[in-house]
């Protein structure tokens, strides 16, 4: 039997409560009631501890299973470019069985001549003023130059045009 002095602390002591709504209050809900109220089997308690020993012995295996999985990616990755290298050697190869791949080989790398033929062959043949300079760096400012080309091109034309003999480059 039930006395109101029995009543638990939780109806009695104020307590903080958010609005549910206009100005009302949320019902409040004693954890000790709810929990009470579960009730475990043994039967719920062996299933429980199955599914938490499967997730203890699967977590590690699946780490290791993606691991793998990667792993058996990167060489798959690895032998598709060791067949492209292979697949181009024997292009290679291929192309080293024609006699005029080797003649033109021969000739190009290692200057070889046929019997009777004369090769001449050229080594810094142009002069070091005449070969082109390095392009100077490209500044950071804008230069404008000026833009009267139309009176050089007719002095450059009437002079030509005029001249009786040919100018000889030095």
């Amino acid at each position: 039997m039930k006395t109101p002095a029995a009543k638990p602390a939780s109806s009695s002591s104020p307590r903080r409560s958010r609005p549910a709504g206009k100005g009302a209050e949320s019902p409040r809900v004693d954890v000790r009631e709810w929990a009470s109220g579960i009730r475990l089997s043994a039967f719920s308690v062996i299933m429980l501890s199955l599914v938490v020993l499967g997730a203890w012995v699967l977590v590690p295996t699946l780490g290791t299973f993606i691991d793998q999985r990667q792993k058996i990616a990167a060489l798959e990755a690895s032998v598709q470019v060791s067949e492209s290298q292979i697949a181009a050697l024997e292009q290679e190869r291929e192309r080293w069985q024609d006699p005029a791949y080797i003649t033109t080989q021969a000739r190009e790398r290692l200057y070889y001549v046929k019997p009777g033929e004369v090769v001449y062959l050229i080594d810094n043949d142009l002069d070091p003023a005449a070969l082109p300079r390095e392009q100077d760096p490209v500044s950071d400012t804008l230069e404008e130059k000026p833009a009267d080309w139309m009176p050089q091109l007719l002095r450059t034309l009437t002079s030509a045009g005029l001249s009786e003999t040919a100018a000889v480059a030095p």
